[in-house]
């Protein structure tokens, strides 16, 4: 590409309607929910005399009820709309972020990162189509600034988290409901009933995502990402507690976690499957990310070192996201809808179980224990991985096609989305 053109594509890019910018911004807010918690969960557990195991519950609550959701977003969105699915998702977010804001004990906190929860998927789950369909400059320019958004979104919510956690536990929910607010407001200003409609899925049966999960490729690449989520949640969830830093010190190691795994999954994951097959990339990745578990688990007792395990796993965790959700995408010649649905919905019990059984098992055995299970955990993702790599054998066909971007940025979605 040349100068000139370079120029054109960026200057189309800047000039987008208001609606894209309004979906835009919402996006970034939204997506800073992964981990805005992250930096407060010993502060809540000091405040409301939580055990860590019942504040760990705030993962398991947000992330169950999301992948359950997940199930059904598809089928709602095909049929009342974009416009009406992302507000109701907005407004969800609102209400229980501002009530999770106002709760006097833990298990009102974990209830309402429940619907918390609820709203989140239906937004995520509309917001890329309703960009695409809004932006100017073609998909190629919409997908970059809901690229921009999501990476600003993981990198910004633990330092958002931990600037307003340093003042009080209750600062995060209730900044995250009055930023939402704005997006609601700005999305029913100036976001049209029909945007984004072209490029919704077609109408879908409500138990499509279940029947999915009988395709051999997906159900491999489903049973994998459980036992990689794992490993995913022990290193966001847990290590909060054996850091042992304020609510400010969690916020930047984790706004290092999330800006790392923002550039390698916008950035180095094209590069490194534009290189090597998928299946490759897997192989490589997942035992990395299962070494540097067990890398945490020994240095647990030097705070600067497992910073460093942190960031590099959120380096290997952003790759790790989009490749196995691009494997989900061209496993099979389901609607990516509902393949992404079916996925997301066994994948994200590997979340949900993965923070409170941390807490036990550092309880029961010791500090160090749930960063081994973890490894482990990994390390039976990858040999489902190879041993169902027959079945996997399409993911790694190189094809030209012209969505091919557009499921490159679904797959950075949903795999981030958790």
């Amino acid at each position: 590409m040349t100068s000139h053109a370079s120029h054109e594509t960026s200057a189309s890019i800047l000039k987008q309607p208001k609606a894209v910018w309004a979906v835009a911004f919402a996006c970034v807010i939204a997506f800073m929910g992964i981990g805005l918690v992250d930096p407060i969960l010993p502060a809540i557990a000091e405040s409301l005399k939580a055990t860590p195991t019942e504040t760990e519950m705030l993962f398991t609550s947000y992330l169950l009820i999301t992948g359950l959701a997940m199930l059904g977003t598809s089928w709602l969105s095909s049929r009342i709309g974009a416009k009406k699915t992302l507000l109701i998702g907005l407004g969800l977010i609102i209400v229980f972020a501002a009530a999770a804001g106002l709760s006097q004990n833990v298990e009102e906190v974990i209830g309402f990162r429940a619907g918390w929860g609820l709203g989140n998927a239906l937004f995520i789950s509309t917001a890329l189509a309703t960009i695409v369909g809004a932006a100017a400059g073609g998909t190629g320019s919409a997908i970059i600034l809901y690229e921009a958004a999501l990476g600003l979104g993981i990198a910004i919510g633990p330092l958002l988290g931990g600037l307003l956690g340093h003042v009080s536990w209750r600062g995060p929910f209730f900044g995250t409901a009055a930023l939402m607010a704005v997006g609601f407001i700005a999305i029913v200003a100036f976001l049209k009933d029909d945007a984004g409609a072209t490029a919704g899925p077609e109408p879908t049966r409500l138990s499509a995502p279940i029947r999915a999960l009988r395709q051999p490729a997906l159900a491999v690449l489903a049973a994998a990402a459980l036992f990689y989520n794992i490993g995913f949640f022990v290193l966001l969830a847990y290590s909060p507690f054996p850091l042992g830093f304020d609510a400010l010190g969690l916020g930047f190691t984790f706004f290092g976690w999330g800006l790392a795994l923002a550039i390698t999954s916008v950035f180095v994951a094209p590069l490194l499957t534009a290189r090597m097959p998928r299946t490759r990339v897997l192989w490589i990745g997942l035992p990395l990310l299962s070494l540097d578990l067990v890398a945490a688990g020994l240095f647990i007792s030097d705070p600067a070192a497992l910073v460093v395990c942190i960031v590099i796993g959120g380096l290997v965790l952003g790759v790790l996201n989009t490749v196995l959700t691009e494997c989900v995408m061209e496993a099979t010649d389901l609607q990516r809808s509902v393949a992404s649905s079916a996925y997301s919905a066994v994948r994200f019990l590997g979340g949900a179980v993965a923070p409170p059984a941390a807490a036990e098992l550092a309880h029961l055995i010791s500090p160090d224990a749930p960063y081994y299970a973890a490894a482990i955990s990994v390390g039976v993702a990858l040999v489902i991985v190879v041993a169902g790599h027959r079945a996997l054998r399409r993911v790694d066909r190189v094809e030209s096609e012209p969505e091919s971007s557009l499921v490159e940025a679904e797959a950075i979605s949903v795999g981030d989305a958790a």
